[in-house]
């Protein structure tokens, strides 16, 4: 059972990172576009260039869907943990020490989610597989068929 659950982690992994890179990217629509009911439930938007709140909605939207896409997956993770670490402790950490104290679950859970994807990269079914091009190491091992000239 535990070979058949190690050759299906690439597409766990794959569809871990597509589902955290949508609701990621929600969210940055959420503030950017006021869609899904924007920031109040009423369409609102963040204020353009406001200090956090804009730059957090464009780092999670732009952030999200390169996730989503599995493009750059393991950069856009690390700014994406990066913003959701300063949104936990500089926005939720002071309202209390727990996350649940302090209405910080879904930083925190974004963060470590972002966290797991700098060191997992994107598995299966993303982007940066499919523009990947071989390495030096994988060409050495490449036979040469063309033939020889005397």
């Amino acid at each position: 059972m535990t070979e058949r659950l190690n050759s299906a982690q690439p597409y766990a992994l794959g569809l871990f990172r597509i589902v955290v890179g949508l609701l990621f990217a929600c969210h940055g629509a959420v503030a950017l576009f006021g869609a899904l009911g924007g920031v109040d439930g009423n369409g609102g938007t963040a204020e353009t260039g406001a200090w956090p709140n804009w730059y957090a909605a464009v780092i999670e939207l732009v952030g999200g869907t390169l996730v989503l896409l599995g493009l750059g997956t393991r950069a856009a993770a690390f700014i994406s943990s990066g913003a959701m670490a300063y949104a936990y402790f500089k926005v939720h950490q002071p309202e209390g020490l727990w996350p649940i104290e302090n209405s910080g679950e879904g930083a925190a859970m974004y963060c470590w989610a972002m966290f797991l994807l700098i060191f997992t990269g994107s598995g299966a079914l993303g982007l940066d597989r499919l523009l990947a091009r071989r390495t030096p190491a994988q060409e050495e091992g490449r036979t040469d068929n063309s033939p020889v000239a005397a």
